[in-house]
């Protein structure tokens, strides 16, 4: 019979293989209580969304700190005033990094003729800060738009960061003495009160994405 510790472990495991979902409901609790949850702020019906799926409440998210690539912190009131989409990787990443961070880049040029005080914005952490400094994690960010956020932290920092937005992460050790980072794929919806408002899984659809943040923009108060 498995052990809390084991079922924890594959519940991780299968968290950062297939997105956050089993995550939310056996690591990380969905907040409760009247501060946890707000009534949600856009009058955007949920059917006319073609990726992402909004909570019936926004989440307030717990304080969190980290350090963007242009030196400043990144503290709540800076996912504050927008939409903003956070995607979790690693410069190192193979696949998916690569793969979501370009995607997202095809959103990002379809909603660039907002008003910038509307247009959505997408932020990148680094959850490997063994070897993603803050200006290395930007530089990677940047090649895809220049336009994203980038940031990273203590492990400590980044640790709470994930488990407010109920987003988990690993390091596994790989042959010849490296090591790789497994880290939930799915993105997190932050609306302008800097709340978690929502989810994209993918696969990702940049047309389906960009249309949603614009729409959710749109209708912001």
């Amino acid at each position: 019979m498995f052990n809390r510790t084991t079922l924890l472990i594959l519940v991780a495991a299968l968290a950062a293989g297939l997105g956050l979902w089993a995550a939310q409901l056996v690591l990380v609790p969905a907040p409760s209580g009247p501060a946890a949850t707000t009534p949600a702020a856009p009058a955007v019906d949920p059917a006319r969304l073609k990726a992402t799926r909004l909570f019936s409440s926004p989440r307030v998210l717990a304080p969190f700190a980290l350090d963007q690539s242009d030196g400043t912190p990144l503290e709540p009131a800076e996912l504050q005033g927008r939409w903003t989409v956070v995607f979790l990787g690693f410069t190192h990443c193979p696949d998916v990094c690569p793969t979501t961070l370009s995607e997202l880049a095809q959103a990002q040029k379809a909603w660039a003729d907002l008003p910038e005080a509307r247009r959505p914005q997408v932020l990148f952490v680094s959850i490997d800060p063994e070897r993603d400094t803050p200006a290395k994690t930007g530089e990677y960010a940047a090649y895809f738009h220049p336009a994203t956020l980038a940031a990273t932290g203590s492990q400590g920092a980044l640790q709470a960061f994930a488990g407010s937005l109920g987003l988990v992460y690993m390091k596994v050790a790989t042959d010849g003495g490296d090591y790789t980072m497994d880290h939930s794929s799915a993105l997190v919806v932050i609306d302008p009160q800097g709340r978690q408002a929502g989810l994209i899984r993918p696969p990702f659809v940049p047309a389906d994405i960009a249309a949603d943040l614009v729409l959710l923009s749109e209708a912001a108060p």
